[in-house]
């Protein structure tokens, strides 16, 4: 069964649809009616520093590649966070309390969803909402043959941008979200509020936020996070050059192309750039833009953290700190934010 809803504060440029798929899971997928990466890109490469919305990393190609990236050595951020949650699961199940409603940003492979379901008591749905429309049934799939006696709802969508949560069968006792991975990192201040506040309108009073922050710590170590020895997150960014040649019919050639990640001591954050190899010009749609040699595609911030400036800014989109769990080295933390 096929039904179109209209979505309430979702881009006008995309519709809602509602499928039931086979295996009893319901899809709420916000289907792109309009050339939105097209412009996204456009607008991006007429800035005098050229941008693109780290979003479009997320094809299935891309998803894949950052599952690998979550594997390296290098990159500590999944494997302390993971450390966390297998150390304090249980005081985040009971923190989050009985009979949730859990809302997942970004679900990606949800072996921390299957941590954080593990210790969670009755919960009555699971809400996994993601861009990559591939890994999010996929996932989604495993965990209902797992979890049969959850419900879940997967919603497709960019969930920056306010999206319409479905109905679930039993009623929660509250809404929780949570946003692991550091994914926050990826915003601005201005995005992150944003972010913050639609969650706040989600999750409604009573509600909470589980949420995984990057904490700072020696330089060394964070470039060498996002610039590793095989390649992978260099290929990573490269990806959505590759994309646009696929879907914009642009003209990329990612060989013109290097990978490179710094860390940004003013900003506290590692900036991901394309950088471009040659003086060049590139057709996107029915323009063409040029690049300098040395010229770069800036397509990604990571933002490190420190918890009470974190709390604090927190707090003024209206979610208090109750809890904080680190990991020894104090690399990374989890946080549980509450809603009044």
């Amino acid at each position: 069964m096929l039904v179109r809803a209209a979505s309430p504060g979702q881009d006008e440029n995309f519709e809602r649809l509602d499928v039931n798929l086979a295996n009893s899971i319901r899809l709420v997928d916000y289907v792109p009616t309009g050339a939105n990466f097209l412009e996204d890109a456009k607008a991006g490469f007429s800035r005098p520093q050229k941008t693109l919305p780290c979003k479009y990393f997320y094809d299935e190609r891309g998803s894949g590649l950052f599952s690998k990236i979550c594997k390296l050595d290098e990159y500590y951020l999944a494997r302390t966070e993971i450390s966390i949650m297998h150390a304090h699961a249980p005081e985040m199940g009971e923190a989050i309390g009985p009979g949730c409603a859990l809302i997942e940003y970004g679900i990606g492979s949800a072996l921390k969803t299957r941590i954080l379901l593990e210790h969670l008591e009755d919960p009555v749905a699971c809400i996994p909402v993601d861009i990559s429309r591939q890994y999010l049934l996929r996932s989604a799939s495993e965990l209902e043959k797992d979890y049969p006696e959850i419900e879940f709802i997967p919603v497709c969508t960019n969930f920056s941008e306010p999206f319409e949560v479905p109905k679930t069968r039993a009623e929660p006792t509250r809404a929780i979200a949570y946003f692991s991975g550091s994914t926050i990192g990826n915003l601005s201040p201005t995005e992150a509020a944003g972010l913050f506040g639609n969650m706040a309108k989600t999750c409604g009073s009573g509600g909470g936020l589980l949420i995984g922050i990057d904490l700072i710590k020696d330089v060394a170590l964070l470039e060498a996070a996002y610039n590793d020895s095989q390649g992978v997150t260099a290929e990573f960014n490269k990806n959505i050059l590759i994309r646009m040649n696929r879907e914009l019919g642009a003209n990329f050639d990612p060989k013109k192309f290097d990978h490179l990640a710094f860390y940004n001591e003013a900003e506290c954050r590692i900036e991901s750039h394309l950088v471009s190899r040659v003086a060049q010009r590139v057709c996107l749609g029915d323009d063409e833009f040029s690049f300098l040699k040395g010229e770069t595609i800036h397509s990604e911030n990571s933002q490190k953290y420190d918890i009470e400036e974190f709390s604090a800014f927190a707090a003024k989109c209206g979610f208090l700190r109750e809890r904080a769990w680190t990991d020894s080295e104090e690399m990374f933390a989890v946080l549980f934010l509450s809603l009044e």
